[in-house]
């Protein structure tokens, strides 16, 4: 890996000349650290954020760099935290002052005191971004790397500035950051670093769901986030925040029968599905997908493995995980409950013979979702007989085909029937009845069977055939 040395480039944004003068107006010393600094050394751009660490106040160094801009922005101050931020042209900077930091057993809260740069620099989760360049006019742009920072980013090394089961112990988010880091980076976590982690692994508990659900969300959006999830697996944190994941890791045999690992199949659909789409939810989908598969699993004689409803399961069991680490309870969520209990229906349409109904049905209880739907199935192809896999995307191909001619001829998609429940009442002087939900629900069924066109006129007539074995009489006719 190259490593760039000449470190005054990284500062020739107009903002850090400004810091720098603030700094020196006010007497202090301040320094660039942390992320902006490793990422630059990788050669990773990273200007949306950056982290300024003053010894002395961050709190007035903020407000006197708004001070010397001319666009004077505003500085939001968090006095409990000794920390302001200000947002300039795209770039949030958050400046603190230097500290020192204690803690207690229960909580993951530092006892705070003021410190010097190295104080800083020691409390910092790893040595990667313990990295500072100096913004002081005697010395701008030197690097400060007391723990061998930029050694581990040659060897790609995660590694904690200090003792490691202290680092995790003392904050235990840190062993997920770390496993996020690891694949972000794709670094290798430094034996001791790991080892720590599996022995503090139960510390996890005390963090709250939306820290965790943070790190999931980033480790989710990586390149390959198998990496993170085996690292979850391996150290034991998994078990703890996901254990419908850990759960289908086991293969049973029973009379010669047996059926694949869902867990590290589960992992390669994630894997799979990153390619070809960035949205979160959808590769939350992924990784649920399967997790209905470990409550259901029964043995036959006849069929041998099953997992009958799993996907229905999976659906409810995924609300349940949402709940549980604090995240959005929405559209989102529904979205993936969605993609879950409909995982296998594109896939069974593919294997059989691809039906006009069969496809107006997924196309209506898909709705606009039924492209990501298709992108789920497709990535959750894993087998590695050749042949299979070009059979199985081949008969996508096909779905994918009748879908779009489907929806041409029917319009199912978003599907408003062409008669109202309001039509109904009128024409047959109806008030709000089960009849009326009767006629609606045969309409439906016809269009989706593809007795009937999606039409108006093919409607009327069908509901006259209905209201005539209900006994209705049409009291106003519209045709």
């Amino acid at each position: 890996m190259i490593i760039k040395q000449n470190y005054k480039e990284a500062l020739n944004l107009p903002i850090f000349d400004i810091i720098s003068r603030a700094a020196q107006e006010l007497n202090i010393d301040a320094f660039v650290i942390g992320g902006f600094v490793r990422d630059y050394i990788l050669e990773r751009e990273n200007n949306k954020d950056i982290d300024v660490v003053a010894i002395g106040s961050g709190i007035d160094l903020a407000l006197k760099v708004s001070e010397l801009l001319p666009e004077k922005p505003k500085v939001q101050v968090f006095k409990n935290y000794g920390t302001a931020m200000l947002h300039f042209k795209g770039t949030d900077i958050e400046f603190v002052g230097a500290r020192k930091e204690s803690y207690q057993r229960d909580s993951r809260k530092p006892i705070v005191e003021d410190g010097t740069l190295q104080d800083d620099q020691n409390r910092r989760d790893f040595t990667i971004n313990a990295l500072a360049f100096s913004l002081n006019q005697h010395n701008f742009g030197d690097i400060t790397d007391p723990f061998g920072g930029i050694e581990d980013l040659q060897n790609q090394i995660i590694r904690t500035p200090l003792d490691p089961d202290i680092t995790y112990s003392d904050d235990p988010l840190r062993m997920m950051r770390a496993i996020r880091f690891a694949t972000q980076l794709q670094f290798i976590i430094e034996k001791k670093s790991l080892e720590a982690i599996t022995r503090n692994a139960e510390r996890i508990n005390i963090i709250s769901g939306e820290r965790i659900s943070e790190e999931l969300n980033k480790i989710l959006q990586t390149d390959k986030p198998s990496i993170g999830f085996l690292l979850l697996y391996k150290t034991g944190l998994l078990q703890l925040i996901l254990p419908e994941l850990t759960a289908l890791n086991q293969v049973e045999e029973i009379e010669g029968h047996t059926h694949k690992n869902n867990f590290y199949h589960t992992l390669e659909v994630v894997d799979n599905i990153c390619p070809n789409t960035d949205d979160l939810w959808l590769r939350w989908a992924a990784l649920l997908h399967d997790i209905g598969k470990a409550p259901t699993k029964k043995f036959n004689k006849k069929q041998g493995w099953t997992f009958h409803g799993h996907e229905f399961l999976g659906g409810k069991m995924a609300k349940k995980i949402f709940q549980r680490l604090h995240m959005p309870l929405n559209h989102k969520m529904r979205f993936v409950q969605k993609m879950v209990s409909m995982s296998s229906r594109p896939i069974v349409i593919a294997e059989d013979q691809v039906t006009d109904s069969a496809v107006r049905r997924l196309v209506f209880d898909a709705g606009d979702d039924i492209e990501n739907l298709l992108t789920l199935c497709e990535a959750d192809i894993t087998t590695k007989n050749p042949k299979k896999f070009k059979k199985y995307h081949n008969n996508f191909k096909i779905v994918r085909q009748k879908i779009v001619e489907v929806e041409e001829k029917d319009h199912v998609r978003n599907f408003q029937p062409p008669i109202t429940g309001e039509e109904i009442m009128e024409i047959f002087d109806l008030k709000p009845s089960r009849e009326i939900g009767i006629i609606k629900e045969a309409i439906k069924e016809a269009i989706l069977e593809g007795e009937i066109g999606n039409d108006y006129t093919e409607a009327y007539h069908f509901m006259m055939k209905i209201a005539q074995k209900l006994n209705l009489q049409a009291v106003n006719p519209k045709i």
